[in-house]
């Protein structure tokens, strides 16, 4: 009996992901709850765990895009190893693994004899059926290894890293940039040979190191464009972009694309917030288990000033203005993977430390893969700071539909003229975005004034701690 293991729905708008890491090898013994597989979608990275006991058999890839509900895997009971789809080559002495592969290329031989394995090109997906061999990352003639990425295939849903199933010495027999079929045989693998010494500079060598630079080559012969080919793989590294990298690019240039973004700047004197910290350090720690950051502070400060200015927490819909009268200020998360934007609900009703705890929830849930797709909807405004990574100055961008966000940045000492005298102050540049559709200069001008002026006497807005 078999359990299937199926892609979870993650969210309402989202409906494929890519199975980022497998953390349990095909044939492995899997317990209840282990982890499986790690899903990387535009929103969210989840980890999936295993729903009984048995033998795993994965059928899809890692760096493979699915849709959600796709089965990728089977959970067989009892002992013996899974027989696995794209595999064959891993149980060496088994007959009935090579039974269940590719058919008549990958038939059992002896591991001293030589024998040929076709390199076909992978079924990715239900309704595709072609695509480009985009890129070889060996060259023909080399010796390749078990599991080594042979080439990179491109269509027009997703782009995948194929792998070599057995070891041995590669012989292409399409050049990067032809269009190929699924099912279509690309390469072969004599499998047990050594790699033969003039291989490599035989008359095939040419032929499939031009194509890459420029298709329009493959008619003139000479020997120079294919060290050249070398020299200019060797510097540079392509990787798939991961789809919550994809969903960035796009919601950022969206974003500039849909509003009239301008932004307005101030500067903030920090003494009075350091020296709060400084005196409340301890007893907040003691009381609350969290220490008093600086984040909590501005959170506190917007909240005010979009009380100040409701127009700045408004949105556009359609024709309509819509003003929002809840303050659910989403704050940005630096991650491996890219820039999140969970968000801290009610933050009118909350004190200090519960969003001190809110926030480090959040970063623990965003540094181990957890964040949930719910956490990052329905922000009223955003708070980002660059200052952690030591940045001076930026001029942040919206996060759509909200017609507001601000920076922070770099806190530096500086001169400054106080009284008539020379003082040196902590200072902090502050960088408020705005939609200019919907946000006039004098309303952001404003809203930037009363955060600093929340900032510059933080006691009476923080209220007891």
């Amino acid at each position: 009996m078999s359990l299937e293991i199926k892609v979870p729905a993650v969210g309402e708008s989202v409906t494929s992901g890519l199975i980022a890491q497998w953390h349990k090898q095909d044939g492995e013994a899997v317990a209840n709850g282990d982890i499986l597989f790690t899903l990387e979608t535009d929103k969210v990275s989840t980890e999936i765990n295993a729903d009984g006991d048995g033998v795993l058999e994965i059928l899809v890839n890692e760096g493979e895009e699915v849709e959600i509900g796709t089965v990728v895997a089977k959970i067989n009971e009892g002992e013996g190893t899974a027989a696995p789809a794209s595999e064959p080559a891993v149980k060496t002495d088994s007959a009935p693994a090579a039974e269940e592969a590719t058919p008549t290329p990958v038939a059992a031989s002896t591991s001293s004899e030589e024998k040929t394995v076709e390199v076909k090109v992978p079924a990715v997906g239900e309704s595709v059926t072609s695509g480009v061999l985009a890129q070889w990352h060996k060259k023909d003639g080399e010796s390749v290894a078990k599991d080594e990425i042979l080439f990179t295939l491109e269509t027009d849903k997703v782009s995948t890293e194929i792998t070599a199933d057995d070891p041995g010495v590669l012989h292409t027999l399409v050049a990067e940039g032809d269009e190929v079929e699924i099912g279509a045989v690309v390469a072969t693998i004599a499998v047990g040979a050594g790699t033969p010494a003039a291989t490599p500079k035989a008359t095939t060598a040419p032929a499939k190191a031009k194509p890459a630079p420029a298709p329009k080559a493959e008619t003139e012969s000479s020997a120079e464009p294919a060290p050249q080919q070398v020299a200019d793989e060797s510097r540079v590294t392509r990787k798939k972009l991961s789809p919550l990298r994809r969903k960035i690019a796009t919601h950022l240039v969206s974003a500039q694309q849909t509003a009239a973004i301008l932004t307005t700047f101030n500067e903030v004197d920090m003494s009075a917030v350091m020296q709060m910290r400084k005196d409340l350090k301890e007893a907040f720690l003691e009381r609350h288990g969290v220490k008093l950051g600086f984040m909590s502070f501005f959170i506190k400060a917007v909240v005010e000033a979009l009380k100040e200015v409701p127009q700045v927490n408004a949105r556009m819909d359609g024709d309509e203005l819509v003003v929002n009268h809840f303050y659910d200020i989403g704050v940005a998360v630096g991650t491996e993977k890219g820039l999140i934007v969970p968000v801290v609900r009610d933050c009118d009703q909350k004190s200090p430390a519960e969003i001190e705890e809110a926030i480090i929830e959040y970063a623990v849930r965003a540094r181990d893969g957890k964040i949930q797709y719910e956490d990052l909807q329905g922000g009223v405004f955003t708070i980002s700071n660059g200052g952690v990574y030591g940045s001076m100055l930026s001029t942040p961008i919206l996060n759509p539909p909200q017609s507001g966000i601000l920076g922070l940045h770099n806190i530096q000492e500086r001169p400054m003229a106080e009284n008539g005298k020379v003082v040196i102050r902590p200072m902090m540049y502050l960088a408020l975005s705005y939609d200019h559709r919907i946000v006039d200069g004098k309303e952001a001008v404003t809203f930037l004034i009363k955060v600093k002026e929340f900032i510059e006497s933080p006691v009476g807005m923080l209220g007891g701690v």
